[in-house]
């Protein structure tokens, strides 16, 4: 039984880096400053960093996620308890990589809990413990980013203006194909041939990149923001290694073999191979999607993003990086009027069905099991 719970929770880790690795770098593939590749390779190493440094820094969200508080003790070191829990989670966060949604794990982990300590214990579920220990702060952080998030990107907005750095127009020069009609009636197919013709368009982003122009205490602002940009990104993938790696490790902790950097390397493992394999879908809709970006937008989501999981993570809270990521390009988008309400509608929806399908899958496995 002891293996079947280390593998369960390998899968639960390798879901998570699946659909989570990506998000933190989402910004720098949807601004261009990175192909998907680097993007992942940057977002996978800043995530393992995470995961190590959860090993001193994130000690409450490993006690708060065992299940203690939530069930008896007894039931939260129970084989079938872990199981269904891994497993619930687990489902859910694949099904939704599957189908390209950008989910948080910390919603499935918590539903499946409920699910699971449901069926197992019944009325002695401590519902008072779940609404102050775990639903309130996914409450309130997809909030609060969506403020961070806008208020950081006008007030860095505020100072390019007040600054003098203005954005550069670009003319894009090249051939295009057109159709050109030829005077031979009696052949139907020869009728049009296509034609290369030089053409010349003035444009912004969409056409040609959009890029800063101007110098920052003698540095070029558009190099200037480009790595200011590449390390908040980083920042938010330290950021959910730390605060994703010690929930799920938090599964191990009752089995005997498990010493804590036993477990926060296996569940850091398994979060790289997961996202370095099946991440392409969550990172098309994240990066493309939800709003279109430049490279002040980019960096002023990730700034807010890391900010509110950092400070989540040291003070023990169990916010999901999915809701803040996704709430500071919300509030981004809003404000510059470029976000697809069609997409994050979508997306909330996801949000609302995770946390009861993995309460059910979590409760059907455990009820299997017992």
């Amino acid at each position: 039984m002891t293996w079947l719970i280390v593998l369960a929770v390998s899968f639960l880790a390798y879901a998570n880096g699946a659909n989570d690795n990506f998000k933190g770098v989402a910004s720098l593939y949807g601004s261009g400053i990175l192909s998907y590749r680097r993007a992942l390779a940057w977002g996978t190493f800043c995530t393992g960093a995470g995961s190590v440094a959860a090993l001193f820094l994130a000690h409450l969200l490993l006690v708060k996620f065992s299940g203690k508080g939530l069930v008896p003790e007894a039931v939260a070191g129970s084989p079938d308890f872990l199981l269904a829990v891994s497993l619930g989670a687990g489902g859910t966060v694949l099904l939704a990589t599957k189908t390209g949604f950008p989910i948080s794990t910390t919603h499935a982990l918590t539903g499946a809990m409920l699910g699971s300590g449901g069926m197992a214990v019944g009325s002695q579920l401590n519902l008072g413990f779940l609404g102050r220990s775990f639903l309130l702060p996914l409450l309130i952080s997809p909030l609060l980013a969506v403020l961070l998030g806008s208020s950081l990107y006008l007030l860095f907005r505020w100072c390019r203006l007040s600054w003098g750095i203005t954005k550069e127009w670009c003319i894009c020069v090249g051939t295009e194909r057109q159709l050109v009609p030829i005077p031979q009636p009696s052949s139907v197919l020869a009728l049009q041939i296509e034609q290369p013709v030089l053409s010349a368009c003035v444009a912004k982003q969409g056409d040609c990149e959009e890029r800063y122009a101007g110098t920052v205490w003698g540095v070029n602002c558009q190099r200037l923001m480009d790595a200011c940009h590449i390390v908040s990104a980083g920042l938010v993938s330290f950021a959910r290694g730390l605060n994703d790696t010690p929930k799920i490790a938090a599964l191990l902790l009752v089995l005997p073999l498990a010493a804590v950097w036993q477990g926060v390397f296996l569940v850091g493992a398994g979060m790289a191979i997961g996202g370095l394999i099946s991440a392409r879908r969550v990172a098309e809709t994240m990066s493309h999607r939800i709003t279109g970006m430049n490279h002040g937008q980019g960096f002023s989501a990730n700034l807010g993003t890391s900010l509110l999981v950092l400070l989540a993570s040291l003070g023990g809270m169990p916010v999901s990086t999915t809701h803040v990521s996704v709430g500071a390009l919300c509030g981004i988008g809003l404000v510059n009027r470029q976000a697809d309400l069609s997409v994050i509608r979508n997306i909330v929806l996801s949000w609302v069905v995770t946390l009861p399908c993995a309460a059910a899958l979590g409760a059907t496995v455990f009820w299997l099991l017992a």
